[in-house]
């Protein structure tokens, strides 16, 4: 599913931490080492039919990697 994050993501929060990241070694081959974190916010999203709606948005993160494989766990009212 495509989509686009408009403005910041809020309410973020880790929900897990190295080891205790069930994807760890795939993260690591990817995208290199790094104290990898699996974080979750709300955040405005668009789609390409240019509709918008609130959703609960999941990533992974790394010091100096950024946000990565961002995807919506569920969309809000």
């Amino acid at each position: 599913m495509y989509f686009r994050i408009i403005g910041d993501v809020e309410k973020t929060e880790t929900i897990a931490v190295g080891s205790s990241i069930k994807e760890i070694t795939r993260l690591r081959k990817y995208y290199g080492k790094g104290r990898w974190r699996k974080m979750k916010g709300f955040a405005t999203v668009e789609f390409p039919d240019g509709s918008i709606s609130k959703a609960e948005v999941h990533w992974y993160e790394a010091h100096g990697r950024g946000k990565k494989e961002i995807k919506i766990k569920c969309l809000l009212k």
